[in-house]
């Protein structure tokens, strides 16, 4: 008869030997970089820089006999400047830049386009500083698993990027002033072979500088195909109007798969979504974090990014970002009563007591039992979304315009 003692420690072994098989097919399934002490013959690191543009074979710092000699480049107003053009297929590994002028009028004006497999269509077309996680075009150091910050003062990206037949990256310099100094690096890997089950990288930016209340803020439009929805880095200018109120009330949902009037995926508040809660602070951490947080300024800037906890979708996928915010009940009234942008949702009194009627405006007035009162606004709002796609173009609306990116910068 086996001992109990001998039981666990047959037990313990198989649950070894059972972690280190999920280990190993866990890691043949994940990006082909990450094992580290294994040579990989399929690969041939590639750098594109102004001392060799895309990474050509044996072609690096002829222009001044091998010493630093063209270390950055300058990109004059309206000028499309091209960081990588290759064929592959190959893979994407990191983008490093800096540049001279670091304003938030620049960051907004820079506008960075990714073409995969000749497209005529960008899968990637998002303003320079808001594709690198700087939201509100502000600066700040910072370093998470995506992008990283050194210091507030370059641009770095370790998202990987494959592409079947071609890659191409352009910085097109969209203001009226020259960007005297561009300084880059977009290190990639040409491959031997694709794999047929690798996603095509996307990400789409968009801003409403007067959200509508009861109207929720897509931080993804419906996106059409199968693919994985990699997360959002979202900056927000709070209404001056309605004082001091909390903003960030509001639910992220996420419809996929032929969701309808109700999503599958549906959050509990706009600082609960990035791991925060009551209220939201500065804070940095691998997978979301908050970049800027200023109650006097009314500003906040924040990411969530879904590694560990991934959302693939099979057929289409919405997220959306409800623009409800709260304070006391007392305040609501008196923004009815000043004819603000307001519509009451519910008042927390110990209890919940719902409020919202979307067929009609909820009464609301002083008879209310005193409480904290959740209420739709309206605030400046902008977000990219990050997402892969099994194919290289999608059905997002071009990047808007530079004087709406720019417009009230603070």
């Amino acid at each position: 008869m086996l001992k109990r003692s001998h039981f666990f420690h047959a037990l313990t072994f198989f649950c070894i030997i059972n972690c280190f098989c999920a280990c190993n097919n866990n890691t043949s399934q994940n990006d082909f970089n990450n094992n580290l002490f294994t040579f990989n013959d399929d690969a041939s690191t590639r750098w594109s820089s102004p001392e060799n543009r895309n990474g050509l074979k044996g072609e690096g710092g002829k222009e001044n006999s091998s010493a630093k000699g063209h270390p950055y480049d300058a990109i004059k107003p309206g000028e499309p400047y091209t960081l990588l053009q290759t064929d592959g297929p190959g893979m994407i590994n990191r983008i490093w830049i800096t540049i001279d002028n670091r304003s938030p009028q620049m960051l907004r004006s820079l506008r960075l386009d990714m073409y995969w497999d000749g497209s005529s269509k960008p899968a990637v077309s998002v303003p320079f500083g808001d594709f690198f996680g700087v939201g509100l075009g502000k600066t700040t150091a910072f370093e998470n698993a995506l992008f990283a910050n050194p210091e507030g003062r370059s641009f770095v990206s370790f998202i990987q990027m494959p592409f079947k037949k071609s890659a191409k990256i352009v910085l097109t310099n969209e203001s009226n002033e020259v960007l005297s100094h561009c300084f880059y690096d977009v290190d990639y890997s040409l491959l031997n072979n694709w794999n047929d089950n690798w996603l095509y990288f996307h990400a789409y930016w968009h801003r409403d500088t007067a959200t509508q209340p009861g109207q929720d803020f897509e931080l993804l439009p419906n996106i059409e195909g199968k693919g994985r929805y990699l997360g959002v880095n979202i900056g927000v200018n709070g209404n001056p109007l309605y004082k001091d109120s909390w903003f960030g009330e509001g639910e992220v949902k996420v419809y996929m798969d032929g969701d309808k009037d109700y999503p599958t995926l549906n959050g509990t508040g706009t600082e609960d979504y990035i791991s925060d809660g009551w209220g939201q602070s500065k804070f940095i951490t691998n997978y979301s974090g908050c970049t800027v947080a200023s109650d006097s300024m009314r500003e906040w800037a924040f990411y969530r990014y879904h590694i560990p906890d991934p959302i693939y979708f099979k057929q289409n996928c919405k997220v959306m970002l409800q623009q409800i915010g709260g304070t006391t009940t007392e305040n609501v009234i008196r923004y009815q009563q000043q004819h603000l942008p307001v519509i009451p949702v519910a008042s927390d009194t110990g209890k919940m007591i719902l409020l919202y009627n979307n067929k009609q405006k909820p009464a609301f007035d002083s008879t209310m039992k005193k409480g904290w009162t959740n209420f739709y606004r309206s605030d400046d709002v902008s977000a990219t979304a990050y997402y892969y796609l099994d194919k290289p173009e999608d059905n997002m609306q071009p990047l808007q315009p530079v004087a709406l990116r720019v417009a009230k910068l603070k």
